[in-house]
């Protein structure tokens, strides 16, 4: 049996039923975790069950039911991941079958093997109840980690289908604004660099130049969603996002008092309501944009 000490990083549990015991029963036997400790890592997305060895695991949060003989639970435990901490999202919109909401930066999308309540459908899961009742969601679309915005939810299968449709069939016109290095042109332009070997397209404007501190807000529409394709698209054609550790100018933001964040969020979604078939679009204040202000950047020269 092991002790708390021996499990204070990251592992995987893998524990055999034995069609007695219970999953948190058989949790706290191989683990020695404080058993409402494991109901809280269960609820946020940690522990999978498989059923059999032709089906695939499914995320299980209730460890009441008896786990049988063939069936085998897996715990991924990341003590830091699990006891992370996260900002709440805030909502824009309320349609009882989808919901709009401003994801602000280091929550994520989707979640991972290890936990999901980071997440911005699980967060809403847990924590937005009206009626007090739980409300369903499903992912239609994706923001990095790094990047606030702009998202949807989808409160039905039915729903979450449509919604998907709209984004498969480039019926959702989405729209970003990005603090970036240097001084951008007045002219428009337009990025169709491939992005591992498919074809991506992003729409560039200038909004103001900042030709003190050498930046410039943009607007960025893109016609296809490409993994970090505004971040490379901009960095291609020599203006970097502010913050951007990946594809960014690090010797021009470290210049910068304190690392900025990336310096990218989604401000803008617009397409035709499934539920009323009316054109909705939202829009983010500039108060919401959760970029910093180019007057009171504090650069460093030493």
């Amino acid at each position: 049996m092991k002790s708390n000490t021996q499990i204070t990083e990251k592992n995987h549990f893998s524990v055999e039923g034995d069609g007695q015991s219970s999953a948190l029963e058989l949790l706290y036997k191989t683990t020695q975790i404080p058993k409402q400790k494991l109901k809280q890592f269960a609820s946020y997305g940690a522990v999978w069950l498989k059923l059999s060895d032709k089906q695939k695991p499914q995320r299980f949060r209730r460890l009441k039911k008896v786990i049988g003989t063939e069936q085998t639970l897996d715990f991924y435990y990341n003590p830091g991941l699990l006891n992370q901490e996260i900002s709440a999202p805030t909502l824009i919109d309320d349609q009882q079958q989808y919901s709009v909401w401003l994801k602000p930066r280091g929550m994520l999308s989707q979640g991972s093997k290890w936990a999901d309540h980071t997440a911005l459908y699980r967060w809403v899961e847990m924590n937005f109840q009206p009626d007090n009742q739980v409300r369903q969601c499903w992912i239609v679309h994706r923001l990095d980690r790094a990047t606030c915005g702009l998202m949807l939810l989808a409160h039905s299968k039915s729903m979450a289908q449509k919604l998907t449709g709209l984004f498969e069939s480039k019926q959702v016109k989405k729209a970003y604004k990005a603090m970036v290095w240097g001084q951008f042109p007045e002219e428009s332009k337009t990025v169709t660099t491939k992005i591992d070997d498919r074809p991506a397209k992003s729409h560039i404007s200038l909004i103001k130049h900042f030709s003190e501190q050498q930046v410039s807000l943009v607007e960025v529409k893109i016609e296809t969603g490409r993994k970090h394709q505004i971040r490379r698209h901009l960095s291609s054609i020599g203006f970097p996002i502010v913050g951007e550790r990946l594809y960014g100018d690090s010797s021009k933001d470290q210049q910068l008092k304190g690392m900025p964040d990336l310096q990218l969020t989604a401000y803008q979604l617009e397409f035709t309501c499934p539920i009323e078939n009316i054109e909705r679009q939202y829009t983010l204040a500039d108060k919401q944009l959760d970029l910093i202000q180019p007057e009171a950047m504090e650069f460093s020269f030493a």
